[in-house]
């Protein structure tokens, strides 16, 4: 089989082949027919987390196949199925994280395209317990992306404690963004769209927004309070400045949820969180059977990614296109499987 691994941190990409891996117990193999890129990705590529990855790695964690082979001691799934595979690889069941149903962060968690081979291959073997159905109404392209960005945004949203008829603003309207706009709408929230430039708007109403911020041209958070305050932000930016720069416009018990990931401090007067009670936290992703409600939802709504697809040879371009932020709006390989 074909595969694109990484033989050191920082090295190019390099189409090999490779023997076609057997499943063990608890294991299932994918055939592999599309596989979304994420920004993380440069985790694998460039080595910067965790320490000690294991090299040659495949990275990719956005995928979604076909069951090729079900190892032993496998329940429920069978060959033929559809599946997406996330971040979440498969977990220890056992851990403080995991008792407390915080699998993401279990400590012997097995990470997709970072401690275990991802999808940049024609085949890939994953833990049964990593496993999405993907809905016939997904395409194979349109469930990568959603195994990522999609429940991301997706399960972020609906466990915010914002509900319809609430105002939720999005800032950002790239690979999550424009994904998180569609989800607030079909959920039925007034949704305001944040980006900068006038341009955007078409697009920010197409996807479904009810009001259009440039936050070129003013304060957003005056803007937000002008329309009543937001109960939720979703900050899909990674700009520290410009999360900051929307946490005026909170309206009582708002929440700042922070997606795009930004290393540099925010700017932040804190006497401003206490009279409204507002505040800021993060959302990771989510496990297997919320990538599952992800896609159930999105079949159910028609809420699809907008993506570029590139043949799995092409790589190394997929994936220049998207650190290149010029992407409309998340790239997929394929495979032709």
């Amino acid at each position: 089989m074909r595969a694109v691994q990484v033989s050191r941190p920082g090295g190019p990409f390099e189409l090999v082949e490779r023997q076609i891996p057997k499943p063990g117990p608890r294991q299932v193999r994918v055939k592999v027919q599309a596989c979304g890129l994420c920004h993380s990705d440069v985790l694998t590529k460039e080595g910067h987390w965790p320490s000690g990855i294991a090299y040659p790695r495949v990275p990719g964690h956005e995928i979604a196949g076909v069951i090729d082979v079900v190892g032993s001691d496998v329940p429920r799934w069978k060959p033929g199925q559809r599946v997406g595979i996330g971040w979440l690889g498969g977990y220890c069941g056992h851990c403080e994280w995991c008792r407390r149903g915080s699998f993401i962060t279990c400590v012997n968690q097995q990470v997709t395209g970072i401690t275990i081979d991802g999808g940049y291959q024609d085949f890939v073997v994953v833990p049964f317990e990593g496993l999405a159905l993907i809905p016939d109404e997904i395409s194979p392209v349109d469930a990568g992306p959603l195994m990522c960005a999609g429940i991301t945004t997706f399960n972020s949203l609906r466990n915010s404690g914002a509900r319809g008829g609430d105002r939720v603003a999005v800032l950002g309207i790239g690979g999550l963004g424009h994904l998180a706009v569609q989800f607030a709408a079909r959920m039925g929230f007034h949704t305001i769209a944040i980006a900068r430039g006038q341009d955007k708007e078409p697009l920010a109403r197409q996807l479904g927004a009810h009001y259009y911020i440039d936050s070129t041209t003013g304060d957003p958070a005056a803007a937000l309070q002008q329309l009543g305050g937001a109960k939720i932000i979703m900050a899909t930016a990674t700009s520290a400045p410009a999360m900051a720069a929307t946490m005026g416009g909170l309206s009582v018990d708002g929440r700042l949820v922070v997606l795009g990931a930004d290393f540099t401090p925010m700017p932040l007067n804190t006497a401003g969180l206490i009279g409204n009670r507002t505040g800021i936290y993060g959302w990771p992703s989510g496990s297997s059977i919320d990538s599952e409600d992800t896609m159930r939802f999105s079949a159910m709504t028609d809420v699809r990614p907008m993506t570029e697809t590139f043949p799995l040879e092409r790589a190394q371009e997929a994936y220049d296109r998207m650190m290149s932020n010029k992407a409309r709006f998340r790239v997929v390989i394929t495979t032709g499987n």
